[in-house]
Parts: structure tokens; sequence; C-alpha cells
């Protein structure tokens, strides 16, 4: 019971790790650099944090 729970777990664990790499494929071969790096919403919460002393 115990050895077809664990070995349920590392399948699992597979799948998961295969689907991570399919997906950092797709959005690497899909947006550029950088897009990626790109921090609008930190741009926006700058701007708007004016903290004056």
């Amino acid at each position: 019971m115990w050895i077809a729970i664990a070995n349920i777990g590392w399948i699992l664990s597979a799948a998961l790790f295969l689907w991570m790499l399919y997906d950092w494929f797709r959005v690497d071969t899909t947006y550029s650099e950088a897009t990626l790096t790109s921090s609008r919403e930190g741009e926006i919460e700058a701007f708007q944090e004016t903290h004056r002393v």
C-alpha cells in the first residue's frame, strides 16, 4: 500500500516537473526578455508612493 502511494507521489512529481519545463519553454519562446523583465506594476507603485519628510 505505502509503496503504491510513494510511486504515485513520484509520478505526480515527475508530471509536475515536466509541465513546468513545458511552460518555461512556451513562455520563453512566446515573450521577449524585455517583456518578461519589465515591472510596470512596480513603476506604478513607485510613482504613487511619494514620501515627504
